[in-house]
C-alpha cells in the first residue's frame, strides 16, 4: 500500500509537469532577460545536449549553484586523473561561468535538466553516465527514479539536509521512503546528516565531513597585488555572497561608520552578479563612490565601495578584507558558506539565519571564531571593533583557521566512500582498452 501511494504521489508529480511543459521555454527566455538563463543554450533545460557525448566512461557531477561546485571541483580534477569524462551540470549562470573559467574544455558542462519526465529521459538517453554524483542536497524524483531503472548508480556527496527539509520529507513517509532507497549512497557533511538520510531511506550513508572546509578561494597574484597597492593601509571590511536587502545594510554600515573611520574601504561581493544594476542604483542613492571589478577599476582614496560584480574572484576580495560579513543570514534564512573567510584570514561575522551551514555556525562559535549579529546596527559595531581592535582580530582570525583545520579531511573520507563505484569503472575502462589493443594488432 506505502508503495502504490508513492507510485500516485509521483503519477501526480509527472502529470504536473506534463501539464507545464508548454509554458517552459517562454518561462526560460523571460528567465534570459533577467540574466537567469543563457538563451541560446535553454535547449539544455529540456535535456537537448549542445556538445557531443565524448568516447570512454562517464562520470555525471551535479551541482546547484557556485558554492556547490567549488566543492566538488577536487573531485572532478580526481576523476579526470583516473582517465575518466567529466559531465558537469549546474543551474546557474554564474556557476557556468566559474566552471569554464577553470576547466575550459577539459570537461563537459550543460545546465541541468528539469525534472521533468521528458527532459530527464531524453537527458540520460544521450549522454548515457556510469556513474552520478550530486552534491549536497538536489533531490529530484524524477531523476533519481530514472537513474534507479537504468541501474546507473547514484551518490549524494557532501551530503546535507536542512531540519526544515528532513521534516517536510517525513511528512509524506511513503514518498520519502520510495525516492530515498533508491540512492545508493550518500556521503555526509555530518552524522546528523547521516541520520536524516537514514530515517528517509537511503541505504548507505557515511560521514565524510564538509568538503568546503578545505577548499580556499584562489586569487591572481598580479592582480592582488595591484589592488593591494591602491587600498595601501586603509581598513577594509567585505559584505560577501549577499542577497537583496542586504547590500542596503552594507551601505548603511559604511556611510555609519565614515565618521570615526574616515579612509574606510567597504567591499560588496553579491551572489547573483546580475543584480549588478539593481545594487549601483541603490548605492548612488546613497551618494557613494563605486568602483566595479568588472570594469577592471581600481579603488582610489576617494572610493566607498568596491563592487565585486565577477565570478570567481572571492579570493582576491577577501584577502583585501580585514573583516568579512557572509551574506543571506540578514535578509534571507539559510546562510552561506562561513569557510571560505576562515581558510583565508578574514574575521568571520553573520547574520542568525544560517540554518544551510548550521553545524558549521555551531562548531565556529563553540571555538569563539564568529560573531553573530542581528540587524545592521549590531554589524556596524562588530566591523568597528574588529577593524580598530588589531588583537581581537587576530584573536578571532586565528580561532577560525583552527576550527577550520578540525573539519578538515572531507576530500580523502569522500574518495574512500566511493572508491567501490569508481573500482568497477577502472577495471572495465582497462579491460575494454586491452580489447581495443587487441583488435588493433588483429587488423595488422
Amino acid at each position: 500500500m506505502r508503495e502504490f501511494k508513492a507510485r500516485c504521489a509521483l503519477a501526480i508529480y509527472s502529470s504536473v509537469g506534463r501539464i507545464l511543459h508548454p509554458f517552459i521555454y517562454p518561462y526560460l527566455g523571460y528567465r534570459a532577460a533577467k540574466g537567469k538563463e543563457v538563451l541560446a543554450r535553454r535547449c539544455e533545460r529540456l535535456g537537448k545536449p549542445t556538445t557531443d557525448r565524448p568516447h570512454g566512461t562517464l562520470v555525471w557531477f551535479h551541482a546547484a549553484s557556485v558554492g556547490e561546485t567549488i566543492a566538488i571541483m577536487p573531485m572532478m580534477e580526481h576523476i579526470l586523473s583516473l582517465g575518466f569524462k567529466v559531465l558537469l551540470t549546474t543551474g546557474t549562470v554564474t556557476s557556468a561561468t566559474l566552471v569554464e573559467n577553470r576547466f575550459g574544455k577539459r570537461i563537459i558542462h550543460q545546465f541541468n535538466p528539469l525534472d521533468l519526465k521528458a527532459a530527464v529521459h531524453r537527458f540520460l538517453n544521450y549522454w548515457q553516465p556510469d556513474l552520478a554524483l550530486i552534491c549536497e542536497s538536489e533531490i529530484w524524483p524524477m531523476r533519481i527514479n530514472e537513474l534507479a531503472r537504468r541501474k546507473i548508480p547514484q551518490i549524494l556527496v557532501n551530503a546535507h539536509l536542512s531540519e526544515k527539509s528532513y521534516k517536510a520529507w517525513k511528512r509524506r513517509p511513503a514518498l520519502a521512503h520510495y525516492i530515498f532507497s533508491k540512492l545508493d549512497l550518500a556521503v555526509t557533511q555530518s552524522e546528523v546528516d547521516a541520520q536524516y538520510f537514514r530515517e528517509l531511506g537511503v541505504h548507505a550513508a557515511e560521514v565524510s565531513g564538509n568538503l568546503k572546509a578545505e577548499i580556499a578561494p584562489v586569487s591572481d597574484d598580479s592582480n592582488l597585488a595591484d589592488f593591494r597597492a591602491a587600498v595601501k593601509y586603509r581598513p577594509v571590511w567585505a559584505a560577501i555572497s549577499t542577497h537583496a536587502g542586504e547590500e542596503v545594510i552594507a551601505a548603511e554600515v559604511h556611510n555609519a561608520l565614515k565618521n570615526h573611520l574616515p579612509n574606510l574601504l567597504t567591499i560588496i561581493v553579491p551572489r547573483h552578479p546580475e543584480r549588478v544594476d539593481e545594487i549601483l542604483k541603490l548605492l548612488a542613492e546613497r551618494n557613494l563612490n563605486v568602483v566595479r571589478k568588472s570594469e577592471n577599476q581600481l579603488p582610489s582614496d576617494y572610493t566607498d565601495i568596491l563592487l565585486g560584480d565577477t565570478i570567481g574572484e572571492m579570493g582576491l576580495y577577501l584577502r583585501l578584507a580585514q573583516v568579512a560579513f557572509v551574506g543571506k543570514s540578514l535578509g534571507n534564512e539559510g546562510g552561506h558558506n562561513p569557510l571560505e573567510p576562515a581558510l583565508i584570514g578574514s574575521a568571520i561575522i553573520s547574520g542568525p539565519n544560517v540554518e544551510n551551514f548550521a553545524e558549521t555556525y555551531q562548531r565556529l562559535e563553540a571555538d569563539q571564531a564568529v560573531r553573530i549579529v542581528q540587524d545592521a546596527t549590531q554589524l556596524a559595531v562588530q566591523v568597528n571593533l574588529l577593524l580598530t581592535k588589531p588583537k581581537e582580530r587576530a584573536r578571532l582570525i586565528e580561532n577560525a583557521r583552527k576550527s577550520s583545520a578540525k573539519m578538515a579531511g572531507a576530500f580523502a573520507n569522500t574518495l574512500k566512500a566511493i572508491d567501490p563505484f569508481l573500482q568497477p569503472l577502472t577495471m572495465r575502462a582497462r579491460l575494454t582498452s586491452i580489447e581495443s589493443a587487441r583488435k588493433i594488432r588483429r587488423k595488422r
